[in-house]
């Protein structure tokens, strides 16, 4: 599935669009289609604020210099769409579909179930709910093993990762070739269990509660703590995952400070997972043991810290912190 498809959005509300632009950006046709019942007067409407949307969306991306002024009409000439009445042509012609409608579950079985019987018998579809498991809706496909949930992150043009979730029906193949679509379009897939949560929603839920707890308690202001985020936490993560991170500083600093926190905030919400022990007790406590979560065999650690390193000082330069050393000391 590396070829340009045509590729169909069910639903032309935000997700779709976000996945449109996407996908015109880097070179496939794209339908979005209109699931919902209306007059031909309210259609207008929303394929002139869909398509408008487009357009604002890919002017903004010419002023931001990832296009020119020059590129925005043949771009959104790729996009179009179709009322839920005229869907068949696209449906037949679909490569890959994405539905997006609302988080309800009868809802999209009955939009995924109809879709699956208008395209063709391989045709890859895929759900982008970041809240309804995969196996909750694969009934509901006709031929499920071409089914998985496909989680984007808003905005879907802009944040490279996508989030692949098989069900037990889904076909391991399909997933290689969703994974090559989109790193065809640029994107960074990863694949996880189907688990509510899958992997960013679930751990941004914890640190989003987390930091509202704080203001909460008077722990520091709204906008103290956003900078924490900003300039620390999330400035060390854009460069280390978290779990690379947990091998940087080494397992048993977790399981200690995590000790400590639990006792002193009296809440087992800081208590260290079975795996912190686990991996302590094997003597996987990360880069100075040469394994972790991580596997650091054969690798130069001088060299991959100072690769580490120099991201870090690239973050630097962009948010114009990096200074040179103060030489003068009159």
């Amino acid at each position: 599935m590396t070829k340009r498809v045509h590729i169909v959005c069910l639903g032309a509300g935000r997700m779709g669009r976000g996945i449109a632009v996407a996908f015109a950006y880097a070179g496939h046709m794209v339908t979005m289609i209109d699931v919902k019942p209306r007059s031909a007067e309210e259609f207008a409407r929303l394929e002139a604020d869909a398509l408008g949307e487009v357009r604002k969306t890919f002017a903004s991306l010419s002023k931001l210099g990832l296009l020119t002024e020059a590129d925005v009409d043949p771009l959104i000439a790729r996009v179009s769409v179709v009322a839920a009445g005229d869907s068949g042509a696209a449906l037949s012609e679909a490569g890959m579909v994405f539905e997006g409608v609302p988080e309800v579950v009868e809802l999209k079985r009955e939009v995924l179930g109809a879709a699956s019987r208008q395209v063709g018998p391989d045709t890859v579809i895929a759900s982008t709910t970041s809240t309804i498991l995969v196996d909750d809706l694969s009934s509901a496909i006709l031929n499920p093993r071409r089914f998985l949930n496909v989680h984007w992150l808003n905005p879907a043009y802009l944040i490279p990762l996508v989030e692949v979730s098989p069900g037990k029906a889904t076909d391991p193949a399909i997933i290689g070739e969703v994974k090559a679509l989109l790193e065809g379009i640029g994107k960074v897939p990863v694949v996880c269990a189907a688990t509510p949560g899958f992997i960013v929603p679930r751990i941004q839920a914890l640190a989003m509660n987390e930091a509202a707890r704080m203001v909460e308690e008077g722990v520091a202001s709204a906008e103290d703590i956003d900078k924490a985020i900003r300039y620390g936490f999330g400035f060390r993560y854009a460069v280390l995952g978290l779990l690379e991170f947990i091998d940087w500083g080494g397992g048993d600093i977790l399981y200690y400070a995590s000790r400590y926190l639990e006792g002193a905030l009296g809440s087992d919400r800081y208590r260290a997972p079975e795996v912190i022990s686990r991996n302590m007790s094997e003597g996987r406590i990360g880069l100075r043991t040469g394994a972790g979560f991580l596997d650091y065999s054969g690798l130069d650690v001088d060299a991959y810290r100072v690769e580490r390193l120099k991201a870090m000082v690239d973050l630097l330069r962009h948010f114009g912190l990096a200074r040179p050393p103060v030489r003068d000391l009159g």
